[in-house]
Parts: C-alpha cells; sequence; structure tokens
C-alpha cells in the first residue's frame, strides 16, 4: 500500500516538471528567436516593435515612432500579430477565391530606423 501511495504522488509531480519545463523552452526559443520588425508584448503589457536584437541579454523595442527604449529579453511575454493584418490578410484570401485569374500586389514598406538614447549614468553627482 505504501509503494502505491509513492506512486501516486510522485506522478503528478513528474508530469508537472515535464510541462513547465517545455514552457519554459518555449520561452526561450521565443525570446532567441526576436528579430527587429517583430510585434511583441512585454511581460508588463506594454506593446511595441522590436528595434534592436542584436545584444545577448537586452533587446530594444519601439514603442512609439522615435521612441525606443532597452528591456531585457526575459522581459518578453509573446509576440503579437495586429488584428488589422489578419483581417486584411482573410480579405486577401477570400478575393483570390472569388477572382483567381486577379493578382494582386502590396508593397511592404520598410520601418523607419529609430534612433536608442543612450543609458543615464546615475552615479553622476547632481
Amino acid at each position: 500500500m505504501f509503494p502505491l501511495l509513492l506512486v501516486l504522488l510522485a506522478v503528478p509531480l513528474f508530469l508537472s516538471a515535464r510541462k513547465q519545463k517545455r514552457a519554459m523552452a518555449e520561452q526561450q526559443k521565443l525570446q532567441n528567436d526576436l528579430a527587429p520588425g517583430d510585434k511583441v508584448m512585454t511581460t508588463s503589457g506594454l506593446y511595441g516593435t522590436v528595434a534592436d536584437a542584436s545584444h545577448d541579454t537586452t533587446i530594444d523595442i519601439e514603442i512609439s515612432e522615435g521612441v525606443v527604449t532597452r528591456w531585457l529579453r526575459a522581459a518578453i511575454r509573446e509576440k503579437v500579430v495586429d488584428v488589422e493584418e489578419t483581417a486584411v490578410e482573410k480579405a486577401d484570401d477570400h478575393e483570390l477565391e472569388a477572382e483567381p485569374a486577379t493578382t494582386t500586389t502590396t508593397t511592404v514598406a520598410e520601418p523607419a530606423t529609430a534612433q536608442v538614447a543612450e543609458p543615464l549614468d546615475h552615479n553622476a553627482k547632481k
């Protein structure tokens, strides 16, 4: 009876540890695969566009036109897809199904290059 009780307690513990490990691996992969132009949401709920992802531990996010902030990569919760982009893609799919002979071309504007401000020197005397 005692070994059965140990098995009943150990199996859920083992399964939850595997699930957590898998979720952490997915989050790490997401944070390492970020590239300029990706739209992201931080853990604090801030939405922005990746401006620079060349640093190992930090990432620059453009939160408004010309406003770039530096974040730890660990602060990125997820990549987001604009609702407008999804609606346009669905509309294009329906148009293509209705008129197969018609081809449409869209041009993608390159994102503006934002300037990154230098970090503040907190040790400077006032």
